[in-house]
């Protein structure tokens, strides 16, 4: 019986909270699926499980916040057996009776009873497995937008979440909404607007900022951060961009960002000592090169999902996969994995035209990498004359427990060398 539990999705991650279970009691998984929902200071994360099996029971129900690590659900492998029900306690003698506890609107599932029993001295009956839930849809099919206090309300008290309108045109429904249904509290006289902060339901940006600046902060604090900086020609990636995208439709044309990414990708795997991990165990270089492109959330703060085994893929694969992640950032549709281990991340704020940016590393990450804006400079060309030429900024952040500047500037070298041969990336 394998044990699902609250993934850990980033250094600065404690708790987390299950806002939605995707799979039921009973339903058959396989690895790769979403089985829930977890709401997190970064927003709200499609959890991915890797085993296959059949799901046995939920541990944690919609709304509970609960410490990374702590078991959500129960998965039985293929051909396993589900969990059998405890059997009733013996009865004792008085003088162990224990009293029982006071009750509460979550009932978790019992623990084995130790040879203890309570004062009524009758055998605990065994726990009933939970039930699935229907998945509340409208009209059309699509899944209605709730809160889990929502969720919880309307089906203790039986209302359809379907019927309900939100509080905030295009938001979710929450809780008060289902009161009003049930006819508890009033409906709202003429709702003043106030400013939202959300662009959509479970993303709030003043959480997110808080643990940005959490992190931070700490990488400030406990990161002995060394910085260097070159200049790289893109003479040559110019030419050979304007060539490949020329006979291109524009859907599939290549940015330069992409061309930063696979040189990027590539000398990290030449140099493992800033592709890993930093605990207190040190570090660990990291098995793939997980490559995470720093993203801009509309509305406010950043994120760097990975682009897994960056350094496998050709440069479409890698401009599909910055596309994809793109998108579902706008979306906040992002999965565990794509926020858990990103082993190097990339930031390029070439179209805000700055000259150069020096990051901040994100533990447990070694190093952080950035560019700046192309910009034609005055070049010495080999024959003395001065030629004008497309030129980037790149910089590095590194931990200096991990590496020093003479390797550093040997890993800024190698990225510089990829982006000589655009057409070997």
């Amino acid at each position: 019986m394998h044990e699902f539990r609250m993934p850990s999705l980033g250094a600065d991650m404690e708790t987390g909270t299950l806002v939605e279970w995707l799979k039921n009691p009973g339903d058959a998984i396989s690895r790769g699926d979403i089985v829930a929902v977890v709401e997190t200071e970064k927003g709200a994360i499609e959890i991915e499980i890797f085993v296959a099996g059949v799901l046995n029971k939920w541990l944690v129900q919609e709304g509970e916040t609960v410490p990374v690590g702590m078991p959500l659900a129960l998965i039985a492998a293929e051909g396993e057996a589900p969990a059998a029900s405890p059997k009733p306690a013996p009865t004792l003698p008085s003088d162990i009776v224990t009293k029982t506890p006071p009750s509460s609107s979550h009932t978790p599932t019992p623990a084995p009873t130790m040879g203890l029993h309570t004062e009524t001295k009758k055998p605990a009956p065994p726990p009933v497995a939970p039930q699935s839930r229907p998945v509340v849809q409208s009209a059309a099919g699509d899944r209605i937008k709730a809160s889990p206090a929502a969720r919880a309300y309307a089906r203790k008290h039986g209302i359809d979440l379907a019927a309900l309108a939100p509080g905030t045109p295009g938001g979710a429904i929450l809780r008060a909404d289902a009161e009003r249904g049930a006819g508890v509290v009033p409906a709202p006289v003429t709702p003043v607007a106030a400013p939202v902060r959300k662009s959509k339901p479970g993303i709030d940006f003043d959480r997110m900022r808080h643990a940005i600046a959490a992190a931070m902060t700490r990488s400030k604090r406990d990161i002995p951060h060394y910085y260097l900086s070159t200049q790289i020609s893109l003479r040559r990636a110019t030419q050979w961009l304007l060539d490949t995208n020329g006979s291109r439709k524009p859907e599939t044309r290549l940015l330069m960002n992409v061309l930063f990414l696979k040189a990027v990708a590539h000398a990290a795997k030449a140099y493992p000592a800033f592709n890993g991990f930093y605990s207190k165990d040190g570090f660990a270089p990291a098995e793939g090169v997980h490559i995470g492109p720093a993203i801009a959330i509309r509305g406010g703060g950043l994120i760097a999902p990975a682009i897994h085994d960056c350094d496998q893929k050709t440069l479409d694969e890698v401009m599909a996969a910055l596309r994809d992640l793109v998108s579902r950032v706008r979306a906040g549709s992002l999965r565990s994995s794509e926020i858990s281990d990103p082993t190097l991340t990339v930031t390029a704020l070439g179209e805000r035209g700055v000259d150069a940016v020096f990051g901040v590393i994100y533990p447990p990450q070694v190093a952080i990498v950035g560019f700046g804006a192309p910009r034609l400079f005055p070049v010495a060309h080999e024959d003395g004359g001065l030629v004008a030429e497309t030129v980037v900024s790149a910089t590095l952040a590194a931990d200096h427990r991990v590496t020093d500047g003479r390797l550093g500037a040997r890993f800024l070298s190698e990225i510089a060398e990829k982006l000589q041969e655009p057409e070997k990336l």
